[in-house]
């Protein structure tokens, strides 16, 4: 259980190391800065607005850049287990080299997104001119252009209706447009039809134009796409530039493929001036003066003086404090490599506040115990052992969050595979499938060391209430300790040594009917005189309780009506108790749907030929089994969490507490770390 002690820090710096200052703050990533209690009116903040955008349009033209890479460019050294990786380790040396060369990184990075610009134009006009050939293909027949208007005393209509008709339907339908006027001289000629469209050329006299148009657009006359080509010309040009457009797809997308040698250094640009952005989001909050500026937060105690030295060295002045009483003082974990893992868990739920302690080392005490039983098979708990092992080998710079997530399902799976082989399973039953499927041999089995659950479920279910009672009555048992350390010893006898009597009294009186020992299937006997204790601690904690429950009410009748609610409390303790049978209920669901699976895969061997049926079974056991694995192990890990969250946290736990955000590198590709 740790959190680390922090420490108020002021610094107060010449404006000509400003930049220097800032830039080793970030890179130490050791200061939460909270300039804001700075109060003084000749002490003015900085618009930097402009510039921030500025760096944020450059950090996302390099990442844009990088996307188009990884299409036309694919890295070659990425592999599986890249998406697991975090930032790389980069000297300072190297990082102060890359920095003079970071605007001509940009000027590629611009080169390629131009580029890629020009192969988003040529590929938005393929489907255009794919569209004008299918328009087209209705006059490949027409030898004229298609704007042809006629000549000095002939007037020419080409175009098309939206239907299927013959040569004497478009007369008729035509003539029937003339109707009540007097019908001029037409000549149609028929160019081409489908079910859809009908193709035609309509030529009259100059003077007839007006009519005949008019006509025309009765029956819904389309004009023909405006070319001064002929058709088939037409075609042939649209067909051309298609081909021109793939070329220089194929041309421009070699180009940038040439760019490949540029991914790393365009990686570096994309931090860089993300880092940049930070920085002078920071700045625009710290207040200065004309010729200093001034930065207060909060860092680390442990780090505080190694920070102090390195700050001086660039002319600032630094004091570190003692944080004042009214400070929200920001809360880091630090533990073990057991309990590390736990600070996922701790961190999904809430921080501890100031007066608590970090429930991380003893939420591992219980968490991989839980998790284990709850998936409870020694094959998956090995798969997660070597699958997660194997990340956490090959992987040197897993990102934080993930890597304490593959510990917490690598310690998982040992417990898992603990509890499997105790209660004899291993894929379910697949040893003993497996040996009478395909040798004859039903008398091999992997048998339980300790029991069998699916032959023994009320065992396993005193087994997890006996788990629940430890792990709430530490839950309370923390209670106590902060209760005391807080000096509030009254508080740490009235609401937790009365429940402790009240329902460690009651739990063991209960022991002594033999109709609970009975149902239970537990063998104990106690005696008569542990039965006469047990009842009188019960009674002594429960008038404690209702005597004490209410005590901040002066009124003795309101006092003791809300000590007689707090007492009904007791049934949230029969609740949280049976809350603990999902340790059952998921351990007996994971080996149950195992046992089905090999099943199916046996059922099916055995009803053809052995070849063709060892298929049929491995692909049975593998598809299934994955599935299981993978239900059963989101199952047990949101089921563990709630245990912690609702039971455990329940009984002694805030949280509430403000997570450590120092000023550091939130870079995606490189670390420029800086020890202090």
């Amino acid at each position: 259980m740790s959190k680390v002690r922090m420490k108020r820090i002021f610094i107060c710096g010449p404006k000509t190391q400003r930049k220097s200052i800032l830039e080793l703050l970030q890179r130490t990533g050791m200061v939460e800065i909270n300039s804001g209690d700075i109060q003084d009116e000749d002490l003015k903040t900085m618009d930097v607005n402009a510039e921030r955008s500025g760096f944020m349009r450059a950090a996302k033209q390099a990442e844009q850049a990088l996307n188009i890479l990884e299409e036309y460019a694919p890295d070659k050294d990425k592999g599986l287990l890249s998406s697991f990786e975090g930032a790389s380790d980069m000297g300072m040396a190297s990082y102060n080299e890359q920095i003079g060369h970071a605007k001509e990184y940009l000027e590629t990075a611009s080169r390629i997104i131009s580029i890629n610009k020009q192969i988003l134009e040529d590929k938005a006009a393929i489907p255009k001119c794919e569209t004008n050939l299918e328009t087209l293909s209705a006059w490949t027949n027409l030898d004229i252009p298609l704007n042809y208007s006629g000549t000095a005393k002939s007037r020419v209509f080409i175009g098309s209706i939206g239907e299927e008709a013959t040569l004497e339907q478009l007369y008729t339908k035509l003539y029937e447009a003339f109707e009540g006027e007097e019908t001029p001289d037409i000549d149609i000629e028929f160019i081409s039809g489908s079910k859809t469209i009908t193709a035609f050329m309509v030529v009259c006299h100059r003077d007839d134009a007006d009519k005949v148009e008019s006509g025309l657009k009765k029956i819904d006359f389309v004009k023909a796409p405006s070319s001064t080509l002929v058709p088939t010309e037409e075609i042939q040009s649209i067909k051309q530039k298609i081909a021109d457009c793939q070329a220089d797809i194929t041309k421009c997308g070699e180009e940038i493929a040439v760019y490949a040698s540029e991914r790393n250094n365009l990686k570096f640009t994309a931090d860089y001036y993300t880092m940049r952005s930070d920085k002078y989001e920071v700045l625009s909050s710290i207040p200065q003066s004309v010729n200093t500026f001034f930065i207060s937060g909060f860092t680390p105690a442990k780090t505080a003086e190694g920070l102090t030295k390195k700050l001086e060295a660039l002319d600032a002045v630094v004091e570190i404090s003692d944080p004042l009483p009214d400070d929200e003082i920001p809360c880091e974990l630090h533990n073990g490599f057991l309990a590390d893992p736990m600070e996922t868990v701790v961190d999904a739920y809430s921080y501890p506040n100031i007066s608590e302690i970090d429930p991380s080392s003893i939420i591992a005490c219980f968490y991989y115990i839980m998790f284990g039983m709850m998936l409870s098979d020694a094959g998956y708990g090995l798969l997660l052992v070597l699958g997660c092992g194997f990340v956490l080998m090959k992987v040197k710079n897993l990102q934080p969050g993930m890597k304490k997530m593959m510990k917490l399902m690598f310690f998982s799976g040992i417990s898992t595979t603990f509890w499997g082989f105790m209660f004899g399973s291993f894929f379910g039953d697949a040893v003993n499938v497996i040996a009478t499927t395909f040798f004859n041999r039903p008398d091999i089995a992997l048998n339980p060391i300790w029991f069998n659950p699916q032959a023994e479920p009320m065992r396993l279910l005193v087994v997890a209430f006996m788990i629940g009672i430890v792990h709430l009555f530490t839950g309370l048992t923390i209670k106590l300790y902060e209760l005391i350390k807080n000096g509030q010893v009254k508080d740490a006898i009235y609401d937790v040594v009365f429940w402790y009597m009240f329902i460690g009294g009651a739990i063991v009186y209960l022991l002594t009917m033999d109709m609970i020992t009975g149902m239970l299937s537990l063998n104990i006997h106690l005696s008569a005189a542990v039965a006469s204790a047990a009842k009188w601690v019960t009674i002594l904690g429960a008038l404690g309780v209702v005597l004490t429950g209410g005590r901040e009410n002066k009124n003795w009748g309101v006092r003791i009506a809300s000590g007689l609610y707090s007492a009904y409390g007791c049934t949230s303790w029969l609740s949280d108790i049976l809350s603990y049978s999902r340790l059952l209920a998921l351990g007996l669901a994971t080996g149950v749907i195992a046992q089905v699976f090999n099943k199916m895969g046996s059922m099916v061997c055995g009803a053809v030929p052995l070849p063709i049926g060892i298929i049929l079974f491995l692909a049975i056991f593998v598809v299934g089994h994955v599935l299981n694995l993978s239900i059963n192990v989101l199952g047990a890990y949101v089921h563990t969490n709630r245990l912690q969250f609702v039971e455990f946290f329940g009984k002694f736990y805030d949280g509430g507490g403000k997570k450590f955000q120092p000023f550091t590198e939130n870079t995606k590709y490189y670390s420029v770390k800086e020890d202090v």
